[in-house]
């Protein structure tokens, strides 16, 4: 292969022809491209000065750095002398002169003893001398690697330098000529009387055939007179002319309005000229100035460092730009999640300018169009300020950027549109209707079910009415809620994607009828039930969403409803046979109420909780009378859509809070009716479910559990849990006793959860954990499986929910089964003992831990007739402060103390800091990396480097306690007490009590202001309840003092032989008894079972003696004297009688005792034993 070289030997090139040494004053003009850029004309879009317009403009842009150079350095002066006040240029066209003159201090008059020379022949004359060599001196100047004002002199015929000292009074003057070859000797004169002053001035003629220039151009012009205009708005406090008109620009912000008000400038996205766009400028501090505008869809910045004019840009206007992006970001977040945005979609409505000071820039090339230096390095910070990002959005650039998210969301939505085809593959799980997507479409309806068995009963379902008008399709669980997801969310979903295939719908259209669908219509099947009316009303919410026009058509959307109980009498087929469904639960508890008080008996009754519940012959049945399953919801109206819109937006939280707040118990939808209106069922029906979820998240303010907690506690209890069970068994015999319809890990879960006991847990747990119930090492999630773990009753949780209380409590009844009460009555408020958080619909609860003995001492102050004492949050265990930090705020404090000059000991955290994660936050401070970037591109993870801010860690800690050792350096320790160190090593968070909503007594859902008020609603309530239990205590004791002495009568009126029992049939004792006046007792169990044979209802668990109120409780007379009858006989004895009477003795002394004893005496005496025993 031939090379260079050897082609320049063919052609008879010497060796000293080939390899040349140039000097680089020769290399300069030899090779410009490596300094000044192209001396070749271009074409390029640039703002040039004829009122500032953006214009495609041919210059040559070498010719245009080396004046640059020349203003730059000029600018640099205002930096050396702040007393700076004027800069003149002047370009001559007629003779292509050049003069760039300012005031302030000039060149140092002096001789260089070094170099031999003045100084500023030194500066201007010689290549690579410069004043800003000292990397260690932090200099905000342009010039940086000493060409600058060379490169100028090198291309130009004639560079004429001119400074004068006023304070040495010397006058300095010196000519170059043809490309700084050849230069004149230095004149050096005295300043006298007027002419002493301090100023520079630069004239020069540029060598215009080096750039194949004639003159200097109307295009160059144009742009050298922008750039003096630069300086006139990056130069704080300096008078600008221009061949000698002084430019009325007075500051930074004077000049981005040259741009804003461009004749030329029109903006597409906003319609109007841009002198309609607002602008928002923000001087940050002393060395950045920063402004912004909306642009019309294209990027642009305008930014200058050290007044150079960074046409590209750099890191300084990516670090101003970053900020105002990510703040427009989190602000349309906020407005709208459905529409996500990238910063790079952001980026091209952002117009920014940037004015900023930085310490030694680096630039990509010596034409500096680029800043290169890392934020890190540029000595200053520009944070922008809160107001000015506020003002950013009022820009009109958030509707600019709704816009486009929403057009570029009904890009990506329309790529999973359905259409109109006969045969659709890919939905396995479909059961498609034979006539879909066919000219009959319009006679078929799409089912969508429950989940996989509700599709099952509807496919039993279609054997009757046939495949071909109607398709199944089941929905695993509940659908997304599209009003606020993003568009990726519901572009990804595979559910709602298959949905518009199914059906065949297309994002954005607007229907008027059912036409281009494959289905007329869509039927919803779910369970009865709170959770089915959710998914209703969430494909309501999907609908109502994407196309409403839909949702006006007449029976498009139509609902399958099934009973949730069935009620009947008699045998089926016979004539008697009778049979009632209820499809709510309000509708049988009216029914049940009424058939009680008529004394209706004999009815079956029979829960469906689920689609499941119903059998294929149901199915049968149920799709054999269409008609009266099928409900059509009416077309939608904007009132309607308004109610969809309240209970399906995030944003109206408060709106669906007064919506709950007027809930009246015992509301339900009527299924009688054919027609439902969308308002009524998401007012009557939706709104089931909407309370069921609050019920089910936030707790009561009566007894601090959720139905959850409520429900472990009545099976523990129902059980007298004594000894150790199997967290795992006791799932299942809450789930048998109580009703239970949920998962079972939930359950295990809200088990482990009552038993823990760790800081930050439970300050009185009522189960006790025996085994790994999880410690503080990570906040309970290190919890061993329910298989290996054992719990039982804590023997605190009797004295809490004294068994007195029991039979107080109103037991509530599902699926004929008595479960777990309305609420438990503890001594004290448990909420307030062990705290409560909780989300639900609408509402957020969160209440901290107070220590049971304030709350106690509290009662028994208010006991006594004072006012309730003040308490403060407390967790067991803590080592910390909690201080009252404002209204309804603490700052809670972990431990941190100096070992000494590089030793830090930590022996506490915040609550709810859990070990394990703040041991990850150490290891950040340790390296510098975060635990979520070790998966990260090395080049990324630059990005996330952290502050730096210990040497090393020791671990001493235990799973109960905390104890870090940390190893600072000096510098490190040094700055981590500047900034303090509680601060610096994040040992500090707060605790609200802004946010205390319960249910109250009456299960109404409200917002507690204070704990005060907490506590004063649990105390009327409770102190009623110990004036309750008192009256029933009474009742009890004289009904068992009673009970005695018709047994001690009894016993003697045998054994006197005054009552003959013997040889008589049962019916005539019984009578005989009833006319000597023996108490007729029936057992409460025997009772509820005659109550109960009503409805043919299981009786209730609980075992008890009562008194019958008459001889309509035992209508045969055979069981109200069994407590006599079954006496054996070996007890009718004197010994039994002088037992009785002492036992009677014992119950007229208690109950002279509880006579006595007023609720208050019984409730302190309650909280002191509960004191004792804690």
């Amino acid at each position: 292969m031939e090379n260079a070289n050897t082609e320049g030997f063919r052609k008879g090139k010497t060796i000293e022809e080939i390899y040349q040494k140039k000097t680089q004053h020769e290399h300069i003009l030899l090779r410009p491209d490596t300094y000044i850029g192209s001396i070749n004309h271009e074409e390029a879009e640039m703002w040039i000065m004829d009122h500032m317009v953006l214009k495609k403009i041919s210059f040559v842009p070498g010719f245009y750095k080396i004046f640059d150079e020349i203003l730059v350095n000029a600018a640099d002066n205002k930096v050396r002398d702040p007393k700076m006040k004027l800069l003149k240029v002047n370009v001559d066209r007629e003779t292509s002169t050049i003069t760039v003159h300012n005031d302030g201090k000039g060149i140092p008059i002096e001789m260089h003893q070094k170099e031999k020379m003045y100084v500023p022949e030194l500066i201007f004359g010689h290549l690579l001398t410069s004043s800003n060599y000292d990397d260690n001196e932090k200099k905000v100047t342009g010039g940086r690697n000493g060409f600058g004002a060379k490169l100028c002199n090198i291309y130009s015929d004639e560079f004429i330098v001119e400074t004068a000292d006023a304070k040495m009074k010397k006058h300095f003057k010196q000519v170059f000529t043809e490309n700084m070859f050849k230069r004149s000797e230095p004149e050096v004169t005295a300043q006298k009387g007027r002419e002493i002053s301090s100023f520079t001035r630069i004239t020069f003629r540029p060598d215009l055939k080096r750039f194949g220039m004639n003159g200097i151009e109307e295009d160059t012009y144009a742009l050298l007179k922008k750039r003096v205009y630069d300086m006139a708005g990056v130069l704080r406090n300096v008078k600008v002319y221009f061949n000698d008109d002084l430019i009325p620009i007075r500051h930074f912000k004077d000049y981005v309005n040259l741009y804003l008000t461009s004749p030329s400038f029109v903006s597409p996205a906003m319609g109007l000229p841009t002198a309609a766009k607002p602008m928002v400028y923000e001087s940050v501090n002393e060395r950045w100035e920063v402004a912004f505008a909306l642009s019309d869809g294209n990027y642009n910045q305008v930014s200058f460092v050290n007044s150079i004019c960074t046409y590209n840009g750099g890191f300084h206007v990516n670090h101003v730009e970053s900020q105002i992006s990510n703040f427009l970001i989190e602000t349309m977040k906020k407005k709208d999640k459905r529409f996500p945005l990238k910063p790079s979609q952001v980026r091209g409505y952002l117009w920014v300018f940037v004015n900023c000071l930085i310490e030694n820039p680096s630039f990509n090339s010596q034409t500096k169009d680029t800043m290169t230096l890392k934020v890190s390095d540029f000595g200053s910070k520009c944070p922008l300020p809160l107001p000015f990002l506020k003002n950013c959005t009022k820009t009109g650039i958030l509707d600019v950027l709704a816009s486009f998210a929403r057009f570029k969301s009904d890009l990506m939505l329309k790529k999973t549109d359905g259409s109109m085809k006969n045969r659709i593959s890919g939905i396995t799980k479909l059961d498609d209707a034979n006539n879909a997507g066919t000219k009959k479409g319009a006679q078929c309806t799409l089912i969508l079910t429950e989940g996989d068995s509700a599709k099952s009963l509807a496919v039993a379902g279609l054997s009757v009415i046939g495949r071909d008008n109607y398709g199944v399709f089941p929905l695993r669980g509940k659908m997304l809620n599209v009003r606020d997801a993003s568009s990726h969310q519901v572009g990804s979903n595979v559910e709602i994607n298959s949905i518009k295939k199914i059906m065949g719908l297309q994002h954005g259209r607007e229907y008027t009828s059912t036409e281009g669908l494959r289905y007329g219509s869509i039927m919803i099947m779910t369970d009865q039930d709170h959770d089915g009316s959710h998914i209703k009303g969430l494909i309501i919410n999907f609908l109502d969403t994407f196309w409403p026009s839909l949702m006006k058509v007449p029976t498009f959307l139509v609902e399958f409803i099934t009973p949730i109980v069935r009620a009947t009498k008699g045998t089926r087929g016979s004539r008697n046979y009778q049979e009632i469904s209820f499809y709510t639960m309000p509708q049988y508890e009216t029914w049940k109420a009424s058939i009680e008080a008529s004394g209706d008996r004999g009815w079956y009754i029979k829960y469906y909780k689920g689609l499941g519940t119903s059998s294929s012959e149901d199915a049968k049945r149920y799709f054999s009378a269409m008609d009266a399953h099928r409900r059509v919801f009416d077309a939608i109206t904007l009132e309607d859509r308004q109610f969809v819109d309240l209970a399906f937006n995030k944003k109206k939280a408060d709106q669906r809070k007064d919506w709950l707040a007027g809930f009246q118990p015992g509301t339900y939808m009527d299924h009688e009716q054919i027609n439902i209106p969308i308002r009524d069922f998401v007012n009557k029906e939706l709104i089931l479910y909407s309370m069921a979820d609050n019920i089910r998240s936030i707790p009561s303010c009566v007894d601090g559990l959720k139905p959850g907690h409520r429900k472990i506690m009545f099976a523990c209890f129902k059980r007298n849990l004594r000894s150790e069970i199997k967290v795992a068994q006791l799932v299942g015999y809450v789930g048998e006793h109580t009703a239970y319809h949920h998962g079972e890990q939930s359950l295990a879960s809200t088990i482990i959860g009552l038993a823990q006991s760790y800081v930050g847990s439970n300050n009185v747990p009522l189960l006790e954990p025996l085994g790994q119930f999880g410690t503080r090492l990570q906040g309970g999630k290190d919890a061993a499986s329910p298989r290996y773990i054992f719990t039982t009753l804590n023997t605190m949780a009797r004295k809490i929910f004294h068994p007195a209380d029991d039979a107080l409590l109103d037991f509530l009844n599902e699926d004929g089964q008595n479960i777990e009460p309305t609420w438990y009555m503890p001594i004290l408020p448990m909420v307030l003992v062990n705290g409560a958080e909780g989300i639900g619909t609408g509402w957020a609860s969160f209440i901290p831990n107070y220590n049971p003995r304030d709350i106690v001492d509290s009662l028994l102050a208010r006991l006594d007739g004072d006012s309730f004492m003040p308490i403060h949050p407390w967790y067991r265990g803590f080592k910390g402060t909690i201080e009252l930090d404002g209204p309804d705020k603490y700052k809670v404090t972990g431990k941190i103390k100096k070992v000494d000059d590089k030793t830090l000991e930590i022996t506490e955290l915040p609550i709810r800091c859990w070990t394990q994660s703040y041991k990850e936050q150490l290891e950040t401070w340790l390296t510098g990396d975060s635990p979520s970037s070790s998966n990260k591109d090395p080049k990324d993870k630059d990005k996330d480097k952290k502050p730096i801010l210990i040497k090393d860690y020791r671990e001493y800690h235990t799973e109960s306690s905390v104890h870090f050792i940390l190893t600072l350096t000096k510098e490190q320790m040094e700055e981590a007490e500047a900034e303090g160190l509680e601060k610096r090593f994040k040992l500090t968070s707060t605790l609200n009590t802004s946010n205390m909503v319960l249910f109250d007594k009456d299960g109404r859902i409200r917002k507690y202001s204070s704990v005060e008020e907490i506590l004063d609603e649990f105390y009327d309530m409770r102190l009623e309840y110990y004036q309750r239990r008192k009256r029933h205590l009474l009742m009890q004791i004289e009904h068992e003092y009673k009970k005695a002495d018709n047994k001690v009568r009894f016993i003697r009126e045998i054994l006197s032989g005054e009552l003959v029992i013997q040889k008589k049939k049962r019916v005539d004792v019984v009578v005989l008894l009833k006319a000597r006046d023996y108490m007729p007792i029936i057992t409460t169990k025997a009772k509820a079972v005659r109550e109960a044979a009503s409805i043919d209802e299981p009786p209730p668990p609980e075992d008890g003696d009562e008194p019958a109120a008459d001889a309509a409780n035992d209508p045969q007379g055979a069981g109200g004297y069994d407590y006599l009858l079954s006496m054996p006989m070996y007890s009718l004895t004197l010994e039994r009688i002088e037992q009785l009477s002492k036992d009677m003795a014992a119950k007229r002394a208690e109950l002279e005792r509880l006579n006595a004893s007023r609720p208050e005496d019984m409730w302190q005496a309650d909280l002191k034993d509960f004191v004792q025993s804690w």
